[in-house]
C-alpha cells in the first residue's frame, strides 16, 4: 500500500545507510543484503574455522564472522534474532561517525574543544608560548587556549599540541583528586598513570595501581570525581560486591547519577580529541 502524507512516518529500524557496502572489502570477504522488518540491511561476511556465528558492528558497518559450514539461512536467522542489538550498535556507530566528521572543522583557529565540562576556543599564535586565558583549574565557557603555532598549521599539528596540553592538565587534575579520595578512604595505592583505553574510564589492578583515562578531562568535575572514587574504592574491594558499592557511596554519595551519564559516553564513542 502506498504511504500517504497524512500517515505518520515510521522510524528507520536500521539508522543511517545500513545497506551501503564499504568502499573496499577485506580479502576473503563478501557483501550481502538481507531484508529485516521490511528494511534492507547489508553486511560483510567472513568465513573461518570458528565454531559459532559472530556479529560485530564497526565503522565500516555490520561484519558477520561465520564458520565455513554455516548456511546463509543460519547466518540470516542469527542476524534477525539480533536485530535490536544491531540497530543500537548502528545508531552508536552513526553518532560516532558524525562526531568524527566534525573534527575536520575542529582543529583550526577558532575551533572548540571540551574541557572540564566547558568549551574552550582554540587560537594560534606562533610568536608566543602556549598560554591559557583564565584559570585552567577553574575554567569558564569560551576561555581561550593559545597554541604556539603559525596560522597555517595543519589540523594534525593543532590536534597534537592541544591534546598534549589536555593530557598535561589531566595529570595535574586527576592527581589532586586521587590524593583527596585516598585521604578520605584511608587507603594507599602503589601508583597511578593516564590511560588511552577505548573501553573503560578507569581501572585498578591487584597490585594497587590505578589507571585513569585522560579523556575524562573533557567532562565536568563531578563525573571525574565518580571515576576516581570508583577506582579508589577498589583498593578496599577488588570486585563489584555490595560492600564495594557501599564504599563508593561513602566516598561519593551522588555516584549513581554520574555512573548513568558515563555509561552513555564510553571512551570508544568519543571523537578522537
Amino acid at each position: 500500500m502506498r504511504r500517504t502524507e497524512a500517515e505518520p512516518q515510521q522510524l528507520a529500524l536500521f539508522p543511517g545507510r545500513a545497506d551501503t557496502p564499504p568502499a573496499t572489502l577485506p580479502e576473503g570477504c563478501s557483501w550481502h543484503t538481507l531484508t529485516v522488518a521490511g528494511e534492507s540491511l547489508g553486511y560483510t561476511l567472513r568465513r573461518s574455522r570458528r565454531k559459532s556465528i559472530g556479529l560485530v558492528v564497526r565503522d565500516t558497518g555490520l561484519l558477520i564472522q561465520a564458520p565455513v559450514w554455516a548456511s546463509r539461512r543460519q547466518i540470516e536467522e542469527a542476524i534477525t534474532q539480533k536485530a535490536a542489538w544491531i540497530r543500537e550498535k548502528l545508531r552508536t556507530r552513526g553518532e560516532r561517525l558524525e562526531l568524527l566528521a566534525l573534527q575536520a572543522e575542529q582543529w583550526r583557529s577558532g575551533g572548540h574543544i571540551p574541557y572540564l565540562g566547558v568549551t574552550l576556543t582554540l587560537h594560534l599564535d606562533g610568536s608566543q608560548a602556549l598560554r591559557y586565558q583564565g584559570d585552567p583549574s577553574a575554567p569558564h565557557e569560551n576561555d581561550g587556549l593559545w597554541l604556539p603555532l603559525p596560522g597555517d598549521a595543519t589540523s594534525g599539528r593543532i590536534q597534537e599540541r592541544a591534546q598534549g596540553w589536555l593530557q598535561q592538565r589531566a595529570h595535574i587534575d586527576f592527581d589532586a583528586r586521587l590524593q583527596r579520595y585516598l585521604q578520605w578512604s584511608g587507603q594507599s595505592m602503589a601508583g597511578w598513570s593516564l590511560s588511552s583505553a577505548h573501553g573503560r574510564w578507569g581501572s585498578c589492578t591487584i597490585q594497587r595501581h590505578i589507571r585513569l583515562n585522560w579523556r575524562l578531562i573533557h567532562f565536568a568535575p563531578h563525573l571525574i570525581d565518580y571515576v576516581v572514587a570508583h577506582e579508589v574504592a577498589h583498593l578496599s574491594h577488588m570486585d563489584h560486591s555490595p560492600a564495594f558499592w557501599r564504599e563508593v557511596d561513602r566516598l561519593y554519595p551522588d555516584f549513581k547519577q554520574a555512573r548513568d551519564v558515563l555509561a552513555r559516553h564510553t571512551p570508544e564513542t568519543l571523537p578522537l580529541f
